[in-house]
């Protein structure tokens, strides 16, 4: 079981990053075509290009991963997918749908440059846009249902009385995808402000990589703030329907009124305690009651067997914490000095704090996506259906799970190469791009 999970692992923790930059990088593009048919100015019809292209790039790969990962549900989870299958099969259809939409529309767009109208070919910018959007939604509806399950009536362990649209509206959906596409928007946003950022470093004057950064910036200050707003509902929603993801998460091992948040530490299971945390007293019953005095559900309101790893899911839950907070540390900084009537990006210390940031969008969705499957075991379906009784009998995985780990080496090699040389060939000074 162990080499299926580290497969499924590696084939999601691959995925997911070409994920978000189909559902957030189009809306970068869109921007910067929208500004050039308002203004007129051809850096950001250039941005424009280049943004798409660099798309191109990366959703050529996503669909490559994506379409590993839909065979290896069925060959890796078949009791799985025989279970589920009859609910998950409509989002997965609807993801199926958007995703063919997507490739439609940036065909249109990366070759319509000059054959349709301009209004037409930023349409179809906003196509691709909003179904790159509705194909993450549909993919996280599966993962939300999978946390709560609902839509059925259990009866000997078949299920009956299918509900597609109250499996589809899990009590888990909307704040999980609220969650999920804000941190897309913003963790793309980060990446693109930190790789202009750099160049920037370098050349102050260049006005390609101001327009780029600006517009990088304008995202990620309104999906970062917005991004907390949702981490607190998503917060809620698992200690009302998962508290023992939440007790997990913060490795409250005893059940108590007043709960603290614990920052960092590492997880005793044999002592039941954490060594090393800095403990915020009341924090966590704020934050999964709202309520200071409240009574959080510790680990100890369930039997041992049935709490998930620990240690990783309290590592993986700072982590996201930590990287998020960051982010929201940069963007305040830069209200800081538009208080004061100064470009950000004119400030080298701000511009060297992008650059250290960019990758934490990233880092975030990866830790965040630990905490949800992870927190989640020992369960596939919640409740309902143990990881162990879902995997493939198959012996022998651990040479698939080599195979298939080299080959997604071998193609993020590939991307950074042809990412790299994108990105290298932008206009290296002033007079090229004004």
């Amino acid at each position: 079981m162990l080499a299926a999970r580290l497969q499924m692992a590696v084939s999601l923790g691959f995925h997911i990053v070409f994920a978000v930059v189909g559902m957030a990088m189009p809306v970068l593009m869109v921007i910067a075509e929208y500004r050039h048919a308002k203004h007129g100015d051809p850096i950001h019809l250039d941005l424009a290009r280049r943004w798409a292209r660099g798309t191109a790039i990366l959703f050529a790969v996503g669909a490559v991963s994506g379409t590993v990962l839909s065979f290896e549900l069925g060959l890796l989870w078949p009791r799985f997918m025989e279970r589920a299958g009859p609910l998950i099969g409509m989002p997965f259809s609807l993801e199926g749908f958007a995703f063919f939409l997507e490739a439609i529309f940036l065909g249109v767009y990366l070759y319509g440059w000059d054959k349709v109208s301009r209004r037409a070919h930023i349409a179809a910018g906003v196509v691709v846009a909003v179904s790159g959007l509705a194909s993450g939604v549909f993919v996280v509806a599966v993962n939300a249902w999978m946390n709560t399950p609902s839509g059925f009536v259990l009866v000997g362990g078949d299920f009956t009385d299918v509900d597609l649209v109250r499996a589809f509206f899990s009590p888990s959906f909307v704040p999980e995808a609220l969650h999920m596409v804000l941190a897309a928007y913003a963790a793309v946003a980060f990446a693109v402000l930190g790789i202009h950022a750099a160049a920037l470093l370098k050349a102050p004057s260049n006005q390609f990589h101001r327009r780029a950064a600006a517009i990088a910036l304008a995202v990620a200050a309104v999906a970062t703030p917005l991004q907390l707003f949702s981490g607190d509902l998503a917060a809620k929603n698992i200690g009302h329907f998962q508290p023992v993801k939440l007790a997990a998460a913060e490795a409250e091992f005893v059940t108590e009124a007043g709960a603290p948040l614990l920052v960092g530490g590492v997880p005793d299971v044999a002592a039941r305690t954490v060594h090393g945390a800095l403990r915020i007293p009341y924090l966590l019953s704020v934050l999964d009651k709202d309520d200071p005095r409240a009574t959080v559900p510790g680990l100890d309101s369930v039997a041992p067997s049935l709490w998930p790893p620990i240690a990783i899911t309290h590592l993986a839950f700072d982590v996201m914490v930590a990287s998020g907070m960051a982010m929201f540390a940069l963007v305040a900084l830069g209200a800081v000095i538009r208080v004061y009537k100064r470009d950000p990006l004119r400030s080298r210390a701000f511009l060297r704090f992008a650059v250290i940031v960019a990758p934490l969008g990233v880092v975030a969705i990866e830790a965040g996506w630990t905490v949800t499957e992870v927190g989640r075991q020992p369960w596939i379906i919640s409740g309902v259906l143990r990881t162990a009784d879902a995997v493939t009998p198959v012996p022998h995985l651990v040479i698939p799970f080599a195979t298939f780990s080299l080959v997604y080496l071998l193609l993020g090699a590939v991307v950074v190469l042809l990412l790299r040389r994108h990105v290298g060939s932008a206009p290296k000074d002033a007079g090229s791009a004004a």
